[in-house]
């Protein structure tokens, strides 16, 4: 089964001030199976955030069609969806996808526990007790058990961004998309990020990662994309893409970051 499938995503943004349209997608198609880790790589301003955030509707697209654990949600014409789905329906499928950003997005006046319970208890309606329970199970398998009365401005960035991680596995999502999640970190702290996405790559889940580590994207992911000016240029595996990639523009851009 796919776990994520999209079918020529198009999306522009309209420039302010005179500015003409930009086309952020053209085009993207793209399929991610069960239990595959996919990583997007390219340059800045290739659309790889926008891509991935068009997945669970926040972008919009313009046309296209993305299916989640292949089931169509979105087909979109003119920017409009065609599919006559409840917004319930929809939820449904989206709350199996859990989102780490760049940014911890962490809810400052509450403590790490609170806010790795907040989504389960309030969205999925799941117990307190239990919410708790599996809160303090995460935050082990993060590495965070002593944290778990901290609030987030005594924990440092590498702390944060692992605690983002446990929040949104909180959700029990079946797949997980990562925004540049080492991006905000001092150098020091990657490693310990990176080390807690390996170890969820190992146990099955489903990953799609835009990132610039191109160490972990060479160990971990099953298929390396590459993306510029809003297409996907080329993909394939990263013993393919690192060595011998097809394409001009991705053998430029691996040579300047490798």
């Amino acid at each position: 089964m796919s776990m994520i499938k999209t079918v020529d995503v198009c999306k522009t943004f309209h420039g302010k001030q005179g500015r003409g349209p930009l086309e952020v997608l053209k085009n993207i198609s793209l399929t991610v199976e069960q239990k595959e880790v996919v990583c997007i790589v390219g340059p800045s301003g290739a659309g790889k955030s926008t891509y991935l955030r068009s997945l669970n509707r926040l972008e919009k697209i313009d046309s296209g069609k993305i299916y989640i654990e292949d089931k169509l949600l979105f087909d979109c014409k003119d920017g409009v969806n065609t599919l006559k789905l409840s917004r319930e329906e929809i939820n449904g499928s989206l709350v199996e996808v859990g989102m780490v950003f760049q940014s911890f997005n962490l809810f400052p006046h509450k403590t790490v526990l609170e806010n790795l319970m907040l989504a389960p208890v309030h969205v999925k309606k799941t117990r307190t007790e239990e919410a708790r329970e599996k809160a303090r199970q995460l935050l082990e398998r993060v590495g965070l058990s002593d944290k778990i009365d901290a609030y987030p401005s005594q924990l440092s960035g590498g702390q944060q961004q692992r605690v983002a991680i446990a929040r949104a596995l909180a959700m029990e999502p079946r797949i997980m998309l990562f925004d540049e999640p080492t991006s905000a970190l001092d150098p020091e702290l990657v490693g310990e990020v990176l080390n807690v996405m390996k170890s969820l790559a190992r146990a099955g889940m489903t990953m799609l990662v835009v990132t610039h580590e191109m160490g972990f994207a060479r160990e971990v992911a099953d298929k390396v994309v590459f993306m510029f000016e809003g297409a996907i240029l080329e993909a394939g595996p990263p013993a393919e893409m690192f060595t011998n990639p097809k394409n001009d523009r991705t053998r430029q851009f691996l040579q300047s970051v490798l």
